[in-house]
């Protein structure tokens, strides 16, 4: 478990990796074109620009990634204008720039504004999201000091919240506490809804095929590392990836021989 234990507390727990502060040359120039360009997805652009920096948007940016349903991209960005007023957000395809970010609750109520038009949102609550976030962080914790039982529960908690986005992520954590505990169908099972939620999730991927290895399902564990490499063609270079793939190898050899 040790390949896996290293994956888990670098990949599935932890919010966002804060970006590095964004130099005046890649400075984000929304503010010169039109927002009528059409968007791929509903997207959030958070200013990580020096004053929206004082004013605690890395925060906002942490926060409102754990809360995007997978339809929602959450990315930093350069100055949006307003500064002092901050922390400033694009609130894209429709261009709304919103300030004053600084808190939880303001940003759950921007997500929940954007996925308002969705079928069903009347019966998000943003309390509960932030919620399900901090449970979310304490599983960490948990899962750190490899209190899994507890790390478990704490997910299945958050799960139950019903929260307005990041349900796969919470589905894909729990996954890989399963897998510690030996709970292997399990983990296969939250991994299946984490893909159902969000098909192009390349971690959910990962840990399916972490579930059929110990389940013995091997060609099944082989397609499941090969989807995920199909959605991110860099993570064969990772050591943890390295490490599942020679996990397998050695468990089909060692099946081949009986």
């Amino acid at each position: 478990m040790e390949a896996l234990h290293g994956f888990f507390l670098t990949s599935p727990f932890p919010l966002i990796t804060t970006p590095s502060a964004p130099s005046k040359r890649r400075r984000c120039r929304l503010r010169d074109r039109p927002f009528s360009v059409e968007a791929v997805q509903p997207e959030i652009r958070v200013c990580t620009n020096r004053t929206c920096r004082k004013q605690g948007s890395f925060q906002t940016l942490e926060i409102l990634s754990g809360l995007a349903p997978p339809n929602v991209a959450v990315k930093p960005c350069g100055c949006l204008g307003k500064c002092g007023a901050g922390p400033n957000l694009a609130v894209l395809p429709d261009g709304v720039i919103v300030g004053h970010c600084g808190t939880a609750a303001r940003a759950a109520e921007v997500m929940l504004g954007l996925i308002s038009a969705g079928e069903g949102s009347d019966s998000y609550d943003a309390k509960k999201s932030l919620d399900a976030l901090a449970l979310r962080k304490r599983a960490e914790v948990e899962f750190e000091k490899q209190n899994f039982t507890e790390a478990e529960l704490l997910l299945s908690q958050a799960i139950e919240l019903k929260p307005l986005g990041g349900v796969h992520v919470i589905y894909k954590c729990r996954s890989v506490v399963r897998l510690a505990l030996g709970k292997y169908s399990g983990a296969l099972e939250d991994a299946r809804e984490a893909l159902a939620l969000a098909p192009e999730y390349a971690e959910a991927y990962l840990c399916q095929g972490d579930a059929f290895l110990e389940l013995k399902q091997f060609d099944s564990a082989e397609k499941s590392y090969l989807a995920s490499i199909d959605i991110d063609p860099s993570i064969p270079r990772s050591k943890s990836f390295k490490a599942r793939i020679a996990k397998l190898e050695e468990k089909v050899a060692v099946a081949n021989n009986l």
